[in-house]
Formats: C-alpha cells, sequence, structure tokens
C-alpha cells in the first residue's frame, strides 16, 4: 500500500482528504534528448497547397483557422501548387538561390575565421535562410527592418557589401561601428536596416513605434521585425503586440521557430501548448503560420501581409516553423541538448535545396548551374575575406582610440572635451 505524504496546512484549515490529488508542476520536454533518436512523426504537417489564400483586406474574425494551418507552396517534387504560389519568374528565383547560397557560404567561412581566432563571436543561420531573403524580397527596399541576430541574409539579399559586413566582426580600423558592437550586431541606416541588440526583444516595439511614426507622417514604408520563438516570453513581445493591434500599425512581427533557444527547446516558451501564431488571436490580429524551408511560401506569406499592412489594414504576426541546423552561436554545443541527427532528420529539408529542386522542375536551373553557383559565392565570400583581413582582424588593427568619443552626444560635455584633447595629445607625443 502507498502512503501519501500530506501537504502543509496552515492553522485552522480543515484536515485534507485522504482523497486529496496532490498538485504537481509541468516542465516541457523536448521529444528527445542527446543519445535518443528523433524523428518528428509526433509533428503534423499539411500538404502543400492546401490553405486557401484570403483577399488581404480579410477582417480578421474570418482569419482564425490560419494560426492553426501551415502555408506550404513547394511539394515533394518541387511543384509550386495551390492558392499561396505567388508566381515568381526564373530571374527572381534564380535571385533568390544566390542570396541564400551567399549567406550560406558566408556564414561558413565566418565561422571558420572564429575558429582560427580573428573575431570572438559568431551566430550561424543555416537553415533557415529562406526566412529572411525571402522576406526582404517580397518586402520594398525602403521598408524598415529590425533583425535579430540570425538575418545577415537580410543585408546580403538587399546586396549590402560583405566586406562590410566582416570588417564590423573583425571589429577593425573599417568598422562602422567603431568596434562598440559584439561581433555580428549589424547596423547598416542606408539598407534600412536597424542596428542590431543583444537584448532580445527590444526590436519589437521599436518597429511597432517607427511604423506609428510612418502612419502618423502619411508616409508609404512600412516595417518588419524578427524575433526567436523564445523571445516571446519577453514582455516586449506583447508590449509590441498591444501597440501594434490598438493602433492598427503597419508593421509584419515575424517569429522565427527555430525549435531551439540557446539550449531550451520550444515548448518552454509555450510552444507545447499552441502553435506561436495563435498569440495573434488574443489581440485580435491576424496570425500566419508558414513553412520557413520553402522560399516561395515565406515570400508569398510576406507579400500579403505587407499589401494588407501598406493598405491600413494593420499588422500581421507571421510564425515562420523552420529548424535551427547549427549551434546557437560559437559559444553554444548543441550536442549536450539535442540528438545529433535532429537537423538531418527535421522534415521540412534544406530551404537552399527545395529552392534548387523547385528551378530545376520548371527547367530554370540545372545541377551544373548549381555547382558553377555554389563556387561562384565561394570564391566572392574568399575575396571578401581576404580584403576585410588586410584591414586588420581581432588582436590587429583597431579603431582609433579617439572615436570612442564619438557619436555619443549631439555636443562633447567639457568634461570628455578635455579627455579628447589628453588622449590626442599622447598619440602624438607617441607619433601615432
Amino acid at each position: 500500500m502507498t502512503t501519501r505524504k500530506r501537504r502543509a496546512e496552515p492553522p485552522g484549515a480543515a484536515e485534507p482528504s485522504s482523497d486529496d490529488e496532490q498538485l504537481a508542476l509541468h516542465v516541457p520536454e523536448p521529444a528527445a534528448r542527446p543519445g535518443e533518436a528523433h524523428d518528428f512523426s509526433e509533428l503534423h504537417i499539411a500538404a502543400a497547397g492546401t490553405m486557401a489564400r484570403p483577399a488581404v483586406d480579410t477582417p480578421e474574425s474570418a482569419l482564425r483557422d490560419y494560426p492553426y494551418g501551415l502555408i506550404r507552396v513547394l511539394d515533394d517534387a518541387g511543384k509550386a501548387v495551390g492558392q499561396w504560389d505567388p508566381g515568381l519568374d526564373p530571374d527572381t528565383l534564380r535571385r533568390g538561390l544566390r542570396s541564400m547560397a551567399l549567406t550560406r557560404a558566408f556564414d561558413d567561412r565566418m565561422l571558420n575565421a572564429q575558429r582560427q581566432g580573428k573575431t570572438s563571436f559568431y551566430i550561424k543561420c543555416t537553415g533557415e535562410e529562406a526566412v529572411a531573403v525571402a522576406q526582404a524580397m517580397a518586402l520594398d527596399p525602403a521598408d524598415m527592418l529590425f533583425p535579430s541576430y540570425r538575418q545577415q541574409g537580410l543585408l546580403i539579399a538587399r546586396d549590402w557589401p560583405i566586406v562590410d559586413m566582416m570588417c564590423q566582426i573583425f571589429s577593425n580600423p573599417a568598422d562602422r561601428m567603431k568596434g562598440r558592437q559584439l561581433p555580428v550586431l549589424y547596423s547598416a541606416k542606408q539598407a534600412n536596416f536597424f542596428s542590431l541588440s543583444g537584448n532580445l526583444g527590444t526590436q519589437f516595439p521599436q518597429a511597432v513605434g517607427w511604423a506609428m511614426a510612418s502612419a502618423i507622417k502619411h508616409d508609404t514604408r512600412i516595417a518588419a521585425s524578427w524575433i526567436g520563438e523564445g523571445t516571446t516570453a519577453e514582455a516586449d513581445f506583447h508590449y509590441a503586440m498591444t501597440f501594434a493591434a490598438v493602433y492598427r500599425a503597419p508593421v509584419l512581427l515575424n517569429v522565427v521557430n527555430n525549435q531551439w533557444a540557446i539550449s531550451s527547446f520550444q515548448g518552454i516558451a509555450g510552444g507545447e501548448r499552441a502553435t506561436f501564431a495563435q498569440r495573434a488571436l488574443g489581440y485580435g490580429m491576424p496570425g500566419l503560420r508558414v513553412d520557413g524551408n520553402d522560399f516561395l511560401a515565406v515570400y508569398a506569406a510576406t507579400q500579403w501581409a505587407a499589401e494588407r499592412a501598406r493598405t491600413n489594414h494593420g499588422p500581421t504576426l507571421i510564425e515562420l516553423f523552420t529548424y535551427r541546423a547549427a549551434a546557437h552561436s560559437t559559444s553554444d554545443d548543441p550536442a549536450a541538448y539535442r540528438p545529433k541527427d535532429e537537423a538531418a532528420n527535421w522534415p521540412l529539408g534544406d530551404p537552399i535545396a527545395r529552392l534548387k529542386q523547385h528551378l530545376i522542375a520548371i527547367d530554370a536551373w540545372s545541377e551544373e548551374q548549381h555547382a558553377a553557383l555554389a563556387a561562384e559565392v565561394e570564391r566572392e565570400v574568399r575575396a571578401a575575406l581576404k580584403e576585410a583581413e588586410a584591414i586588420g582582424v581581432l588582436g590587429g588593427a583597431k579603431p582609433h582610440l579617439h572615436t570612442m568619443f564619438e557619436d555619443v552626444f549631439k555636443e562633447l560635455p567639457v568634461h570628455l572635451q578635455q579627455q579628447l584633447d589628453q588622449v590626442q595629445s599622447e598619440l602624438k607625443g607617441d607619433g601615432n
């Protein structure tokens, strides 16, 4: 016979019955841990082309099934099916494929540079390239981007020089951030790319505020922002959702559900009970759930939400369902918390391979052309790296000391001006 432990009772409380149920805390657990097999059989993934594409002015009350489904365009044979097919021409598709391939080659080379001690830190976006590239291409170049740290593809799709990105990573004298940002926390005003923040979540309310200001000024530009699914547990997420919904801000709020935060799976942030797109329902906002490894689906959903925002029908929350194939960062070892074969078993495949397959299926690409593309982007990355390394890497040339006094105050306070004068005098005395 099992003896149940009684709970502590406050003074004067009634004696508990022997039939009282003891409370138990639920702690979400991933489907598999290191050393176990994970085939993702627990996922229910709808066939491509099964979800209808509503008009952009459809009331939110008629869109409440969308957070539960999954918008997909590419089927298993690489064919584009269904109403969400954006009908992109082969040149646009090839441009998207090239930007994704360049992003991956850039990532691989910069990871090697970090391992060689040329920079302190790096974060890859392997397996998530379609998210940033397709969304950048679907948005207008004038639209403002408020990214997280796994959207380097936004800059690459907007043709930002990768040499400039490398110099920021190396914090060398050509770094426009002047060594003040952690590597990969880019900023590119000319590309309408807002400065990244290591404090995740801040970009969501910033994007909503920028979008509200754009509407107040009767501008035509909208904003888009990205966070990971783990960041939806931050208060900033809810502040942004409230303001966006109440004021119908022209903004796209993207949640990249890549299954893992730095070491905790998406269930810890609430994904075990509901989709992240479902969080839109409580705010009266449309929520779309999209196959994040399907370039065409990501493009189409972004295009739909952008048109909705641009025509004053308000914000959209988009959950991009994907998988973080690489480590969280160079400071992380995913083998400590997930099975080694998880990435290989991800049922939605690789975004680059899937777009390649689609182009081949429509007779607009070949295996030979793809091999040539891989070699081409590798040469481009190597040449850019050689140029950036010639300027300086970690432990080498750094931004000049006097730059620490710049870009903070419009007018330098007297005490800082005195310190700057002292620095310049000492540098002059050293012959520098």
